[in-house]
C-alpha cells in the first residue's frame, strides 16, 4: 500500500517535513566542512586494520624507546640495591635524597661515613649526586632509608682482602687498647692486635696515638673479624736485613721452659733449650737471666709466621762451653759463624743435582 501525502493527517505532514529538512541541513553542513569521514569504516575484524596497528614506523617512538621511558620511572626499588641520588636538602639528623621514587628517600645521620664526622655537611651538599644504599623497605609513609656507610663498608672490606692478598705493610694508629691487646682502624674497619703480637718496649696503654707497622693475620668480613700483628711487620723488616748464619747481639726478655725469647733490635727471636748447647740443659734458668746481654746466631728466618729462630749451640768452639766459659763462646762467635756459613754451603753444593752431558 502506497502512503500518499493526502492520506496523512496534518501533524503526521508537518514532522515529515522537518525530518526532509534535517537531512537536507545534515548533508549542507558535511558538504560545506569536508569532515573527510570515509565511505567505507574498516571494523576492529578486519585485517587491514590489525595490520596498520602493527606498524609503528608512523608512531612517534619505538617500542625499545618507550620501555626505555618506563624503566626511568621503574619505582621497583629494594633493599641491596646501589642507586644513584641527588642531596636536596641536608637536616640536623640526616639528608632527603632524590633518587626518583614517588617520595623522597631518606639517609640517617649515623649511615652518612664510615668514619665518624662532626656533622653531615661534612660529607655531603645540596645538589651533590652520588651512588647510595638502600638499607630497608618502604615505611608507611612510602618513604626509603639510605645509607653511604654500608657502600663504604663493603669497599673496605674488598681492600683489606687485596692488601691480605698482597701481604701489604700498612700503619694505622692505635686508639685504644684493652686487656687483650690494641684497637686501631684500617679503611674505617676497626682492627685488632692480640697482645701477644705488639713487639714494643713501652706499656700497651701508651701506645694510644701510636702509629704502628702492621701485618695481616685473619680477614674474615662474615664474622666482622679483622686481626693484625705488628711483630710479624717488624720481623719482616729486619729479616730484609738478616740472613741465616749471621750474629747478633740480643738482650734476654723472657725465659720460659723450652727457651729463651731474644730481642735483636726490637724484634723476638726464640732460643729454643735444645740450641743453648750440645749439652743437655734442664731448664734455660740455669744458663740465661733476664736482660742478659748475649751473642747469638741466626739458624732460621720464617717471614710467613714471622718467626727468628737462634742457638748459641752452633757458637760453641768445644760442646758444653756455654755451661762452663759462656764468654768464650761469644768471644769466638763470628770464627764459629763463619765455619758454620761454610758448612751449610758445602752442604748446599752437595745437594746440587749433577750435571748431565749429551754425546
Amino acid at each position: 500500500m502506497t502512503v500518499t501525502p493526502s492520506d496523512l493527517t496534518a501533524s503526521e505532514q508537518e514532522l515529515a517535513v522537518d525530518q526532509d529538512a534535517a537531512q537536507d541541513s545534515a548533508a549542507d553542513v558535511a558538504a560545506e566542512f569536508d569532515l573527510g569521514i570515509p565511505e567505507e569504516v574498516p571494523s576492529a575484524d578486519d585485517s587491514d586494520s590489525r595490520a596498520a596497528v602493527r606498524d609503528f614506523d608512523s608512531v612517534g617512538f619505538t617500542v625499545d624507546e618507550f620501555a626505555a621511558l618506563l624503566s626511568k620511572y621503574d619505582y621497583n626499588f629494594k633493599p641491596g640495591d646501589v642507586v644513584k641520588g641527588t642531596v636536596f636538602a641536608i637536616e640536623p639528623k640526616g639528608a632527603m635524597i632524590d633518587i626518583g621514587a614517588k617520595t623522597a628517600a631518606f639517609m640517617p645521620m649515623q649511615e652518612v661515613s664510615i668514619n665518624r664526622v662532626e656533622g653531615i655537611g661534612d660529607v655531603l651538599e645540596p645538589g651533590e649526586e652520588r651512588e647510595f644504599f638502600i638499607l630497608s623497605e618502604e615505611n608507611e609513609d612510602g618513604q626509603l632509608t639510605l645509607s653511604i656507610r654500608r657502600i663504604e663498608y663493603q669497599r673496605a672490606w674488598e681492600r683489606v682482602r687485596q692488601l691480605q692478598k698482597e701481604d701489604a705493610t700498612i700503619y694505622s694508629e692505635v686508639f685504644a687498647t684493652n686487656r687483650g691487646g690494641a684497637l686501631v682502624r684500617v679503611e674505617g674497619l676497626r682492627g685488632f692486635i692480640p697482645g701477644s703480637h705488639i713487639s714494643t718496649r713501652k706499656p700497651k696503654e701508651e701506645l694510644v696515638a701510636d702509629f704502628l707497622p702492621l701485618k695481616f693475620l685473619e680477614v674474615d668480613e662474615e664474622r666482622n673479624r679483622l686481626v693484625l700483628s705488628h711483630r710479624r711487620a717488624l720481623v719482616e723488616r729486619k729479616m730484609n736485613r738478616l740472613e741465616v748464619g749471621e750474629v747478633v747481639i740480643g738482650t734476654v726478655r723472657g725465659i720460659k721452659p723450652y727457651g729463651a725469647f731474644i730481642d735483636i733490635g726490637g724484634v723476638s727471636g726464640l732460643l729454643h733449650i735444645s740450641e743453648i748447647s750440645h749439652e743437655h740443659i734442664e731448664t734455660p734458668h740455669t744458663v740465661l737471666n733476664v736482660n742478659d746481654q748475649m751473642k747469638v746466631m741466626i739458624i732460621d728466618l720464617d717471614a710467613e709466621r714471622g718467626r727468628i729462630s737462634l742457638s748459641t749451640k752452633a757458637l760453641e768452639p768445644e760442646p758444653g762451653d756455654m755451661l762452663t766459659d759462656p764468654q768464650k763462646v761469644f768471644e769466638k762467635a763470628e770464627e764459629m759463624a763463619a765455619r758454620y756459613k761454610q758448612m751449610l754451603l758445602e752442604q748446599a753444593e752437595d745437594h746440587e743435582p749433577m750435571g748431565v752431558t749429551l754425546d
